[in-house]
């Protein structure tokens, strides 16, 4: 019988302190082989060794490419892998932009073990992470907008199912309210993301609410 390998967690966070703090924490519960304190550094060993971590969870404010311009490579070279932002920072700016760059998901440094543990097994499960300051302050981000509507021909269970991911509803729960199978609504995710061009739950959502899609 096949022993499923545990998951894999990469850091990138250029305080060596924390790093370990946090590395401590997942490996407690995950597998945390690689840890770096520059983007460079995660993306060339990405490149080189063709490993592919289930999830990143990726500080701000590093030496070098700061984390949110690393996103969109460190997403080129591991396409599968969930980038959470782990970082000190909770302004507008840099929330919305690593949102919309391809972040899963946005923690503060403040968040308890429990919680970074629970974000990283909810990124896995099809959510979109982020404590209740952070998500208020991006529906009332989101809210100031005001866009034309622009018609991305969802079809109506595409809208079904973009409504209860904003609700934050996850795979396993928008199949049951649906009756569909999970495999059903990753057929319909994929059309949604390429549709909305978007490449995560979390921007989907981002964009949904942005533009008053549903």
């Amino acid at each position: 019988m096949n022993i499923p390998s545990p998951l894999e967690v990469w850091l990138i966070e250029d305080n060596a302190t924390f790093r370990r703090t946090i590395a401590r924490v997942i490996e407690s519960n995950f597998r945390c082989p690689e840890g770096f304190s520059r983007c460079e550094d995660a993306i060339e060993c990405l490149a080189k060794t063709g490993a592919r971590p289930d999830v990143i969870l990726l500080d701000v404010a590093l030496p070098g490419m700061n984390g949110i311009d690393g996103i969109p490579l460190l997403r080129q070279a591991a396409p599968e892998t969930r980038i959470i932002i782990l970082t000190v920072f909770e302004d507008d700016d840099k929330i919305f932009r690593a949102i919309c760059a391809g972040a899963a998901g946005y923690l503060l440094k403040t968040a308890s073990p429990e919680e970074i543990v629970r974000a990283i097994r909810d990124v896995l499960d099809g959510g979109a992470p982020m404590n209740g300051r952070i998500a208020r302050r991006l529906l009332e981000m989101f809210s100031r907008f005001n866009r034309p509507h622009k018609d991305y021909h969802l079809t109506i269970r595409e809208r079904e199912i973009l409504e209860l991911m904003v609700e934050g509803r996850i795979k396993k729960e928008i199949a049951s309210r649906l009756t569909l199978s999970v495999h059903t609504v990753d057929t319909h995710l994929r059309n949604i993301y390429a549709k909305l061009e978007v490449h995560t739950r979390t921007g989907a959502v981002a964009k949904a609410l942005k533009e008053k899609l549903i």
